[in-house]
């Protein structure tokens, strides 16, 4: 008999900088208690990184839009997929020294094991970086 898949935690928030910090609880509280203190971290970073993204250049009437994030683990990583009904193809950048901005993606980057940035089916646009809770070696 084949092992039944836990069901994906999914949320929608409206496109406003207040569902940042939402975002991020919610995603952190999904978490499990043992996984916490190796993945809450940086789980909380992407979350904040993808989400700020996705409110900034995916959603044109911030406050009538939802940004929506799944989060579920799969092949030893958590992933986290945060879409936006934008049709822009989010991608890294190389920000100069003085910028205030650009580096989120830098950022993800850095922190995912993979990450991706997909269409959705019916329209928009979904970023979704993993992060492994596998231990190494």
């Amino acid at each position: 008999m084949p092992e039944i898949p836990l069901v994906p935690a999914h949320w929608r928030f409206p496109a406003h900088p207040a569902s940042v910090r939402r975002a991020r609880c919610a995603v952190a509280e999904s978490l499990p208690d043992v996984l916490r203190p190796r993945l809450g971290d940086d789980l909380s970073l992407l979350t904040s990184e993808l989400v700020t993204n996705a409110i900034r250049h995916g959603a044109c009437r911030v406050d009538e839009e939802l940004i929506e994030l799944v989060l579920w683990p799969a092949d030893g990583h958590y992933w986290l997929a945060v879409s936006d009904p934008g049709t822009g193809k989010p991608a890294l950048a190389n920000p100069g020294t003085d910028s205030e901005s650009g580096r989120g993606l830098i950022l993800v980057d850095s922190l995912a094991a993979a990450w991706a940035v997909r269409p959705r089916p019916a329209c928009g646009t979904s970023v979704i970086a993993g992060l492994s809770f596998q231990r190494s070696g």
